[in-house]
């Protein structure tokens, strides 16, 4: 037995599915009533058909806030997400929520190795403002959708805007060690997210700073209008993986 299955509750069960293969779903999805579903545009089409045969009553779909986020428009990323969006709602017999956080502040997960390795930063529109929305408060989002509430749909973010620079403090603050921020080029930050995804991402990725450099990437209420409570900041965030930022 794996790792992964002596840790999962007594009446979990795993299953082995694709997404991109309907007849992989149909076991997993069989007798269960909602599913948090992430949804590759690609794969989108055979995932309704066989939440459709199984007879799923509520699918929470992760999404992006970027889908309703006006500037965002014609981002490669923000327009897959679109095409699962407008899948979904073609499929007009199945009841879908989609959830829509704009900035995960686990993508700084992706600073640990340089941080740990070096001390320093290398990122592209240090200043540009965002507001990280945390994967607790994200979740949180997700069970309220899934237990009833379908207004779960605005753009989800953090409380407060805050720079790269400073997200990369609130590391330092957390962690106790110095942490230097290099700006990057266009081009030099361009090849170095082209090593870890598709160069049209990697493309999209920068428009999506360059937005939020021009003033574009806003906080929202959203979180505690759901949850009652205020969403948490990325001091928060950065507290809580302290560990994945340090040196063993």
């Amino acid at each position: 037995m794996s790792n992964r299955a002596r840790t999962c509750p007594a009446l979990s069960q795993l299953f082995a599915a694709d997404l991109t293969d309907p007849k992989s779903l149909l076991p997993a999805f069989d007798g269960v009533g909602q599913v948090f579903l992430y949804a590759h545009h690609e794969g989108v089409h055979g995932v309704i058909a066989a939440a459709r045969t199984a007879g799923v009553e509520r699918i929470v779909l992760m999404s992006s806030g970027s889908v309703i986020h006006p500037s965002s428009r014609g981002n490669a990323i923000t327009e897959e997400h679109r095409e699962v969006e407008e899948a979904f709602r073609a499929a007009s017999d199945l009841m879908v929520v989609p959830i829509r956080p704009l900035v995960l502040a686990t993508n700084a997960l992706g600073w640990a190795s340089p941080i740990k390795t070096s001390g320093r930063l290398p990122v592209y529109q240090p200043d540009a403002l965002t507001a990280p929305v945390h994967e607790r408060d994200i979740a949180a989002v997700a069970v309220a959708a899934l237990l009833g509430n379908d207004d779960a749909t605005g753009l989800l973010a953090g409380p407060a805007r805050i720079s790269q620079r400073d997200q990369a403090h609130a590391i330092a603050d957390a962690t106790g060690r110095d942490i230097a921020v290099d700006g990057l080029t266009r081009e030099a930050a361009l090849a170095r997210f082209a090593r870890f995804m598709p160069p049209v991402e990697a493309e999209a990725v920068l428009q999506f700073l360059d937005d939020a450099a021009a003033g574009n990437s806003p906080a929202t209420d959203t979180v505690e209008g759901i949850l009652g409570r205020p969403a948490s900041g990325f001091d928060v965030w950065a507290a809580d993986h302290a560990a994945d930022f340090s040196v063993s």
